[in-house]
């Protein structure tokens, strides 16, 4: 892998990313693209297709397609996992052309039954994909690049399917030639995702001894098995699954909301797609921003705090919606009073759904095994087609309960709160990254130095200089793997940060602690002891922590030390200056946090750790301690 590139973009003009990317993003282009123009021919062009009523017909064409997704995910996990995810690509590219051959003939002869047999084949095509697209991305980007590359493919995923969607409906609207088009794009667009699969790089299979096994019912229940065993993991798949739930409640009812409430004409139903799409792209894009070029589990309570904000607001904003008449064009829908506000929050759960989403995939590719990533991925294309038929159910349900769609949708937001609740009760790491990355970004400017000496996986023992009464939380701001600090007692009695550092499983400074460290050491973990026993502004003072000598001649793990530079007189130091002058500084000041290399076991004694926070405080260009 190649360094880290401090702009995501410059991953679209590198192989290891641009042809995947590519391939991609005319895949999701076809999808919608054969979709919406077989929805709209059979349903304005054809009378009863298949002998069924539109709105049936529609509700067949969704569920036939969601399908496979139960079928086939955890059949398509296993071959993820067992070839090369290059020649997998290919291969499925190939299926795609084969089933857009077959759809081209169902426009051409205006056939339901090819037709929708093409529409099951591309659900079954969808779920082949689904496990090779995002067990990809961390064979092929560095942990600092996995958001950056997440967040361009959720972007490039939103556009191509309001392109696709554009397109099918522009061009199946034609009723001399449309057939045609539609016919010939297909065909094209699945031989332009084969050609760019061509050119993606190798991507040597995690599990070739991998016995497959080709019982659905089995393979699914294993799937989701499997990805049970890591808690994190599973309530972030869950995650994942609740975001299409919600946002398929919200796009399913757009078109009967365009008629029924806003009075809007088709092309209005088009605008909506645009902004909710442009919002979870932007979103998409900023996560790497925003977390700093890792995985930052702090945006996803972000994320869902704005998705219930921005929800319940939309459904106020349908209330006060003022049409200027009926079936409006999109320029009438854009003079009405209160499109603005309506526009803005449908925007802005696009946004903050992007926020969402995006670090939930980051935290299923970085913190499942490597040999069975594509095997989750598969349990959450079945996790996400479960809740995909729920939405459907609740949404049916609540009308049968005489809710209106503006009623719909706050419910809807509503409930997405009740579950964040939930999620993050279950898993408090979440909430305690989003207030430590809220106070990082809010009161602080913080630089890291070295942070990519932190082991990605393994056990580690951290030695800190002591500064202010929140180091645990800067330190633990920089790393994306959970740090297990040990405090003195008072620290972790406080309300704050000791309520955090007690959410964060942090162990008080007892008589016994040494032997807790060392069994945390041994399970993996990351543990981080402050050098100090007191906040102090010297970074470099001597080691007085007892036991530490005897707990650094029996570590077996990577020893590393952490300073923190220019904290010393801000908001939490023990600096009396008043508190204004405090926060001032921690504002205008850049605090670095630097890691230093694993020392070797010979040279990890006090004394020499001492000296090498010394030197690290020394030689940092943040601003010194006044």
């Amino acid at each position: 892998m190649k360094p880290k590139n401090n702009n995501q973009f410059v991953l679209l003009r590198e192989r290891r990313f641009l042809p995947f990317f590519i391939t991609q993003f005319l895949g999701a282009f076809n999808d919608n693209f054969f979709k919406i123009a077989l929805v709209l021919m059979l349903t304005y062009q054809t009378t009863r297709p298949l002998g069924m009523e539109s709105r049936d017909f529609n509700a067949f064409c969704g569920a036939l397609f969601i399908l496979p997704f139960f079928l086939f995910s955890a059949v398509a996990g296993q071959l993820a996992d067992k070839f090369d995810k290059a020649r997998m690509m290919r291969a499925i590219k190939l299926f795609e052309i084969s089933i857009m051959a077959l759809g081209a003939l169902g426009f051409i002869l205006h056939s339901a039954a090819p037709l929708v047999t093409a529409l099951f084949l591309m659900g079954l095509h969808s779920t082949l994909f689904g496990p090779v697209k995002y067990s990809f991305l961390p064979q092929h980007l560095n942990e600092e690049e996995i958001v950056g590359g997440n967040g361009l493919v959720e972007m490039g995923t939103n556009v191509a399917i309001l392109l696709g969607e554009i397109a099918g409906g522009l061009l199946i609207a034609d009723r001399q030639h449309g057939h045609w088009l539609v016919a010939a794009g297909t065909l094209a667009v699945a031989a332009g995702g084969y050609a760019a699969a061509r050119r993606v790089p190798p991507s040597p299979p995690a599990d070739p001894l991998l016995r497959v096994n080709f019982n659905p019912i089995t393979a699914t229940w294993r799937s989701l098995r499997f990805a049970r065993g890591n808690r994190t993991v599973f309530l972030s798949l869950l995650g994942i699954s609740w975001f299409w739930f919600y946002g398929l409640v919200f796009l399913s009812l757009f078109p009967d909301l365009t008629k029924g409430v806003l009075r809007g004409g088709e092309s209005v139903v088009v605008v909506l797609l645009t902004v909710f799409s442009i919002g979870v792209g932007v979103g998409s894009l900023l996560c790497e921003r925003l977390s700093g070029h890792k995985v930052e589990m702090g945006l996803v309570p972000f994320g869902s705090i704005g998705l219930t904000l921005f929800g319940a607001d939309f459904h106020l904003a349908c209330r006060g919606f003022a049409p200027l008449g009926e079936a409006m064009t999109t320029v009438d829908f854009l003079r009405s009073t209160g499109t603005a506000r309506l526009l803005a929050d449908l925007a802005a759960i696009g946004l903050f759904g992007g926020l969402y989403i995006v670090p939930l995939y980051a935290v299923i590719q970085t913190r499942s095994e490597r040999t069975h990533t594509s095997r989750v991925i598969a349990a959450n294309n079945i996790l996400n087609a479960l809740f995909m038929v729920g939405s459907a159910a609740f949404s049916i349900g609540l009308f049968k309960l005489g809710l209106d769609i503006p009623q719909v949708l706050l419910a809807t937001a509503l409930v997405n709160a009740g579950v964040a609740v939930f999620i993050y009760t279950l898993v408090p790491e979440y909430f305690v990254r989003f207030l430590i990355w809220l106070l990082v970004h809010s009161l602080y400017h913080l630089r890291t130095r070295g942070t990519e000496h932190l082991p990605e996986s393994g056990g580690a023992l951290l030695i800190a200089s002591h500064v202010t009464h929140i180091d645990a939380l800067l330190i633990a701001a920089a790393s994306h793997r959970p740090i297990r600090f040990v405090v003195n007692e008072v620290e972790l009695r406080g309300p704050f940060p000791g309520l955090l550092l007690r959410r964060m499983g942090a162990i008080a400074k007892r008589r016994h602690w040494r032997k807790g460290v060392e069994r945390l050491l041994r399970a993996g973990h990351l543990v981080c002891v402050f050098a100090t026993p007191d906040p102090a502004p010297d970074g470099g003072m001597p080691l007085r922590v007892e036991g530490l000598d005897a707990l650094l001649s029996n570590c077996r793990r990577p020893v590393l030390a952490v300073t923190l530079r220019g904290a010393w007189g801000t908001l939490f130091s023990r600096e009396r200056s008043p508190a204004l002058l405090r926060i001032y500084r921690g504002l205008t000041r850049t605090l670095e946090l630097a890691v230093s290399p694993p020392l070797t076991r010979q040279a990890a004694s006090a004394a020499r750790v001492g000296e090498e926070l010394k030197r690290m405080y020394g030689d940092g260009a943040a601003p010194a301690a006044s």
